[in-house]
């Protein structure tokens, strides 16, 4: 690697951000000529200044390690493959926190969208779907948005869709990461269910008519158990010092009334 590809990858970084040499230099408390000197290549960067400069620019830990690497570096942020023998720790803390959330469903995404793990719920939610959309690994933007996935079965299907795209499009603008374009770009192609219009009409009148209304999207979903509310939650660890723990996302979905509660719990005592 060479210095310019260090600058470069900087200089990509800041406008990814949207911020000024004079922005980013006036946040790392550094000379803007010192900034310039880096994104040209004619300054070379210490391991602290890269560090440094990647934390006001926000950059997440796989992107750190790729710009200590373009500057001659060694990556310093481990990366352990979730379902190899080194991730046994990260998938036993996932595991654990699924099944804290049981009788109600709870999953665990990677990056791309890709679903790693799920409780015993999860599956008796997606019984009946086309197997294409079932196999490893599934991409939950695809089986939540496809005609063929999910879509068919989400009354609030419009609204439920807008809230996944806008959450997609956000994670693009901290990542940048193509992967993410071309599966925003995919999605946003996907046509809309077949009788979507008279199932938002027959159901959807009364979708979100209690306190949560108005405050947040639910997500209302066709099951062999009713219809079904649930208010969605997303959590990522905390300060996390390893990639793949980092770029991991527990999504939950928890009940938005009492009839959804009683039909998760009257599913899981058939586990």
């Amino acid at each position: 690697m060479t210095h310019d590809a260090f600058g470069n990858s900087l200089k990509a970084w800041r406008k990814q951000r949207r911020l000024s040499q004079l922005d980013l230099a006036g946040d790392a408390d550094i000379s803007t000529r010192h900034l310039s000197f880096l994104e040209t290549g004619r300054s070379k960067p210490s391991r602290d200044m890269i560090l440094h400069l990647a934390d006001c620019l926000d950059v997440p830990l796989r992107e750190r390690n790729r710009l200590l690497v373009s500057a001659g570096f060694a990556p310093i942020y481990a990366e352990h493959d979730f379902d190899g023998d080194a991730g046994t720790a990260i998938r036993d803390a996932v595991d654990r926190i699924l099944c804290a959330h049981e009788p109600y469903p709870a999953l665990a995404m990677d990056r791309h969208w890709n679903m790693v793990a799920a409780n015993r719920i999860v599956p008796l939610l997606l019984s009946g779907l086309d197997p294409e959309f079932l196999r490893p690994p599934v991409n939950l933007l695809r089986l939540s948005l496809h005609p063929d996935g999910l879509a068919s079965r989400v009354v609030n299907f419009a609204q439920w869709r807008t809230h996944l795209l806008d959450r997609l499009r956000r994670q693009i603008d901290v990542t940048g990461d193509p992967e993410l374009i071309r599966l925003h770009d995919e999605a946003g192609r996907y046509a809309m269910p077949v009788d979507h219009d008279n199932m938002e009409k027959t159901v959807g009148d009364d979708a979100g008519a209690d306190a949560i209304k108005g405050l947040i999207v639910p997500l209302i979903l066709k099951t062999d158990a009713g219809v079904l509310h649930f208010v969605s939650t997303t959590t990522v660890f905390g300060t996390p010092v390893e990639v793949t723990l980092s770029e991991l996302a527990i999504e939950t979905l928890l009940p938005a009334d009492d009839v959804t509660s009683n039909a998760l719990k009257q599913l899981s005592s058939t586990l």
